[in-house]
């Protein structure tokens, strides 16, 4: 028998492969696991919904089995954006204070990032967050914070990251048909990297890169804010295709041949490995056959990352090196592939545990779920101190922008 939460927190990760609803209650002001589900998703094309009706009787589906799980009600969730359609601006804004100094005020920060947030964009774009990356206080740089502190003239800089409007509206509609209410939009990579990265990690410089099956979400850290956005439209599937159609079989089958004896390096298989296919009658496949067809998907998705980070001119702030999470980050080889095209290390992005986690959620594929719990539960705890924290203020902000 299913009861109502006011303390759940609920997200929705729709992914073009996946769909994973997942939710937690707040047990003495900390999360506690209560309930998930996981689908294969319907309904949808090149990481986008493109037939609401499949997409949105999955959720539905997926809701009710989280559910049943949580035995509690799901009304309202947060929902991830993610896809080709992200892309991230850095913007610089301000205003002068007076002709003398005097002390800065939360509404002089607010009118700083309007200003700075007050940049030409096509009309199909959609703001997902505003988030500064630096105040400038009468020139002087670095500082998060500046209320309560005096001078002439507040600047800042603004990292604005943007979706396609009618994704986020496909997503929004499709919760809605599958009952429940959206509360929050965040952007998938911004979620994951809440789950996965270290705060030296952001401190120093880091590229989270999110492999999906479509497409990978990158966000790159520095200095302790967001410095890049941006995604790169390859991602899982397309090394299936690519499997699917060398070898000449099902992709259904050619992903199975992925995730059990796939590489990304052809050297690190050993010569006479071989195993026994059906396709349609019994052969014999050698292993490094697999890997010559993977490995050049691997070189061409971080070449397109590596162009990326050097367009947006991050990628020679990577410190940290990198740090790949979502289902295609576990494909074996892909860590020396990302080494040897950023030349920066990289390891894989494991989410953070959650009390009474199931084990089987501590993977890749949930570091965006994982985040956006991180995320919302954050806001909702800084909810009641709002007028104490410039951050929460900020939040609100981007709350009221979607």
């Amino acid at each position: 028998m299913t009861q109502r939460l006011d303390n759940l927190i609920v997200v929705l990760d729709v992914g073009s492969a996946w769909t994973r609803v997942l939710a937690v209650d707040l047990h003495e002001n900390a999360m506690r696991y209560r309930g998930h589900a996981v689908m294969a998703s319907a309904g949808m094309r090149k990481g986008l919904i493109a037939e609401l009706g499949p997409a949105a009787k999955v959720v539905r589906a997926a809701s009710e089995q989280a559910e049943r799980v949580a035995q509690a009600n799901i009304e309202s969730c947060v929902v991830g954006v993610g896809g080709p359609h992200i892309r991230g601006l850095n913007t610089n804004g301000g205003l002068q204070l007076g002709s003398r100094m005097r002390e800065i005020t939360r509404e002089d920060v607010r009118m700083a990032v309007e200003r700075a947030r007050a940049v030409e964009r096509p009309p199909d774009r959609e703001i997902l967050h505003l988030l500064p990356r630096q105040f400038i206080l009468d020139g002087q740089p670095g500082i998060f914070d500046p209320v309560g502190m005096v001078g002439a003239r507040l600047e800042v800089d603004l990292h604005i990251a943007t979706c396609s409007g009618s994704a986020l509206q496909s997503t929004v509609t499709c919760a809605n048909r599958a009952g429940l209410e959206v509360t929050e939009a965040l952007l998938e990579s911004i979620a994951a990297a809440e789950s996965t990265l270290s705060a030296d990690e952001r401190e120093l410089g880091v590229c989270l890169m999110d492999i999906g099956a479509h497409s990978t979400e990158l966000a790159v850290f520095f200095e302790g804010a967001v410095a890049y956005t941006s995604s790169v439209p390859i991602g899982g599937a397309h090394f299936s295709n690519d499997l699917a159609i060398g070898l000449q079989m099902p992709v259904a089958q050619a992903e199975q041949l992925k995730r059990e004896h796939g590489n990304a390096v052809v050297t690190a298989v050993p010569q006479d490995a071989e195993i026994e296919i059906a396709n349609p009658q019994p052969q014999i496949l050698p292993l490094r056959t697999v890997a010559e067809i993977l490995e050049p998907r691997a070189r061409e998705l971080l070449y397109f990352v590596r162009e990326s980070l050097r367009q947006g001119g991050v990628l020679d702030a990577l410190g940290a090196g990198c740090v790949l999470t979502g289902g295609g980050a576990l494909l074996p080889g892909m860590l020396d592939v990302t080494e040897s095209q950023l030349r920066v290390p990289a390891r894989i992005g494991l989410p953070v545990r959650l009390s009474h986690m199931p084990e089987e959620l501590a993977q890749p594929g949930f570091s965006v779920a994982i985040g956006m719990l991180l995320y919302a539960y954050r806001t909702r705890m800084k909810r009641p101190a709002e007028s104490s924290s410039l951050r929460s203020k900020l939040r609100a902000m981007f709350a009221e922008s979607v």
